[in-house]
C-alpha cells in the first residue's frame, strides 16, 4: 500500500503533475507516457532526499524544490537572430551542432545523417523512432530507488536523442547546447537517450550554461546504452550563474567489449550535484569516469559514483580532483561494485583535492563492495594544500608567489583534462580552467546567440 503523502513539496508536485497531465503527455511516443503512471507512484514513495539520506548526507537539496519556480509545459517563444549561432566558443571544433533551450530542443526536430545516424529532440524521436523507445527507453533510470529520476520519468517531455546505428562511426562530435534563460527563475526537467549500437562509435560534447542571472533547477536524466564493441566519449562542460542548480542522474548500461569514457568538468554553478551509475553487463567492457570541479565563494558540488561490474573481465576506472577556494564545498562518494561471478575485474577509484582556504570543505568516501576473489581493486582519497616544496623551488628560479601556486594548480587540473579525447575541446577547457583558476572567467564563452 502507498504511504501517505506527508511533504508538502511532493504534494505540491503531484498536484501539479495531475493538473497539467494534458500538457505533459502531448508531443510525445505512448512509451514516455506509459511509464509516467509508476514514476509518480515511485515519486511518491521516496520522495525528494534529504540529508537523512546516506547518499545524500552531504548535499541538502530538498529546500530547492520548495522554492517558487516557474514551470511550463511547452517550449517558449524564445527567438534567435538568423545569422547568430551559439558555439561555445570553442575554436576549430568541427562538430554538429544541436541546442536545448529551457529544456526543449531548439531548431529542426531531427537531423539524420547519410550513415544513418540520428541526434535531436527526444520528443520527435520518440514518435519518429518508437521501436528504440520501446527497446531501450526508461530501461536503465532506477525510479524505484532515486526520487528525482521517478519525478523526471513523471514530468519528462523533452530533452537531447542520439542514435548511431550498428557499424556506424560519426565523423565528428555533437556538440549539445544547454542553455537556460529566461526573467523568471524556472525549474526545468529535460530527459535524453543515447543508443549507440554494435560496433558503433560517438563522441559528445555537452555545455551546461545560463545566460541570464535568475534562479534555475534542472533535474535531468539521461540513459546511455552501448552495443557490443561499440565506443563512446561524453564531455560534459558546466558552467552556471551561482543562482542555478544542477541535478543530473546519469545511468549508463554497457555490453562485451565496449568502451564508455565520461568526463565532467565544472566551472561555475551555485549548487551541482552529478550522479554516475554505470552497469558493466558484457564481459571486457571497460568504463572510465573523470571528473574536475573548480569551487569558491559560495558554491557547492557533489559527485557520486555508482559502477557495478556484473561480469567478469571488465575495467573500471575512476579519477575526481577538485581544487576548492573561499567558503566552497564538494563531496565525493564513490561505490564499486564486484559482484560474485565477475572474476578478473580490475576496478581502481580514486579522488584527489587541493584544499585552499581553511573554511572550505570536503567531503570524500570512495568504496569497494567486492564479492569475487580473482580482482585487482583499489580506491582511495587525499587532502592537501600545494606542495611548498614545489612553490620554493619555481620561486627561487624567479618565478612569483602567485604564479607559482597557479601553476601547481593548473597542473593539478589537468590530470584531469588530459583524459578528454576531443582535441579541440581538450585545448579550450585547458584555457578555461587556467582564467578560472586565475579569477578571469566569469562565462566560458562569448556568446552570440541573442535571446529575447
Amino acid at each position: 500500500m502507498t504511504k501517505p503523502i506527508e511533504n508538502a513539496v511532493v504534494k505540491s508536485f503531484i498536484d501539479l503533475y495531475i493538473a497539467n497531465m494534458e500538457l505533459i503527455t502531448e508531443g510525445v511516443s505512448m512509451t514516455v507516457n506509459n511509464a509516467r503512471a509508476d514514476a509518480i507512484e515511485d515519486f511518491l514513495l521516496n520522495g525528494i532526499p534529504n540529508t537523512k539520506y546516506e547518499k545524500y548526507k552531504y548535499t541538502d537539496i530538498h529546500a530547492l524544490f520548495a522554492k517558487d519556480y516557474e514551470k511550463y509545459f511547452a517550449s517558449q517563444n524564445i527567438s534567435v537572430a538568423q545569422a547568430d549561432l551559439f558555439r561555445c566558443d570553442v575554436p576549430n571544433l568541427n562538430a554538429h551542432l544541436a541546442m536545448v533551450v529551457n529544456g526543449f530542443y531548439f531548431g529542426e526536430p531531427l537531423t539524420v545523417l547519410p550513415n544513418g545516424a540520428v541526434f535531436g529532440s527526444f520528443a520527435a524521436a520518440s514518435k519518429s523512432y518508437p521501436e528504440l523507445f520501446e527497446k531501450y527507453y526508461n530501461k536503465a533510470a532506477d525510479n524505484a530507488g532515486e526520487g528525482l529520476t521517478a519525478l523526471n520519468t513523471a514530468f519528462a517531455q523533452d530533452g537531447f536523442f542520439v542514435y548511431v546505428p550498428k557499424g556506424v562511426i560519426l565523423d565528428k562530435p555533437i556538440q549539445v547546447v544547454n542553455v537556460l534563460v529566461s526573467n523568471e527563475d524556472i525549474m526545468v526537467q529535460p530527459r535524453n537517450l543515447f543508443i549507440v549500437e554494435d560496433n558503433a562509435e560517438a563522441k559528445m560534447a555537452i555545455c551546461d550554461h545560463t545566460l541570464s542571472t535568475n534562479g534555475f533547477l534542472s533535474n535531468s536524466v539521461t540513459e546511455v546504452f552501448l552495443g557490443k564493441n561499440a565506443g563512446a566519449e561524453v564531455v560534459k562542460v558546466q558552467n552556471e550563474n551561482n543562482q542555478s542548480a544542477n541535478i543530473s542522474n546519469v545511468y549508463a548500461v554497457q555490453e562485451a567489449l565496449s568502451r564508455y569514457n565520461a568526463n565532467a568538468v565544472t566551472l561555475h554553478g551555485g549548487l551541482v550535484r552529478n550522479n554516475v551509475t554505470v552497469n558493466l553487463n558484457g564481459e571486457a567492457s571497460e568504463n572510465k569516469l573523470t571528473g574536475l570541479y573548480l569551487v569558491d565563494k559560495d558554491q557547492h558540488v557533489d559527485s557520486r559514483t555508482v559502477v557495478n561490474h556484473n561480469v567478469p573481465r571488465c575495467l573500471s576506472n575512476q579519477l575526481y580532483k577538485g581544487v576548492l577556494d573561499d567558503n566552497g564545498v564538494a563531496a565525493f562518494n564513490g561505490m564499486v561494485y564486484v559482484a560474485k561471478d565477475a572474476q578478473k575485474t580490475e576496478a581502481f577509484q580514486t579522488n584527489r583535492t587541493l584544499q585552499l582556504t581553511d573554511e572550505a570543505k570536503i567531503y570524500t568516501k570512495p568504496q569497494l563492495e567486492i564479492y569475487a576473489d580473482d580482482v585487482k581493486c583499489s580506491h582511495g582519497a587525499t587532502v592537501g594544500q600545494p606542495d611548498t616544496d614545489q612553490l620554493f623551488y619555481m620561486q627561487a628560479r624567479g618565478i612569483g608567489e602567485r604564479e607559482a601556486k597557479l601553476l601547481q594548480m593548473f597542473g593539478f587540473a589537468h590530470e584531469v583534462i588530459q583524459h578528454i579525447g576531443i582535441e579541440p575541446l581538450r585545448d579550450r577547457i585547458d584555457d578555461l580552467v587556467n582564467k578560472r583558476l586565475r579569477g578571469e572567467l566569469s562565462r566560458c564563452n562569448v556568446c552570440e546567440m541573442h535571446c529575447m
